[in-house]
């Protein structure tokens, strides 16, 4: 099976992603948000830098828990003006 190639703004919703959670993830530790999420640094460290622009969903869901962030927020974030969106985090 052909993996058919990202398109250009899929890449950049990737990076937007990684990079809020990163944002969100303040001063705790990557492992620490990692391992409350049930996934592995590398993982994650590869969510943050855009190496991995297209997590699943449940991925995504687990670390917008960790970090206090709503799925409404994030998807607001990648498809509006990142300065006009309110981040709705949830405690």
């Amino acid at each position: 099976m052909v993996r058919v190639p990202l398109t250009p703004d899929e890449v950049r919703r990737g990076q937007e992603i990684g990079a809020l959670l990163r944002e969100a993830r303040g001063a705790r530790t990557l492992m620490d948000v990692a391992v409350g999420a049930g996934i592995s640094p590398e993982t994650l460290r590869k969510i943050e830098t855009g190496r991995i622009p297209t997590p699943s969903f449940t991925t995504v869901a687990l670390l917008a828990a960790q970090v206090g962030l709503s799925l409404d927020a994030i998807w607001r974030h990648v498809e509006a003006d990142p300065a006009a969106v309110d981040l709705g985090r949830v405690s």
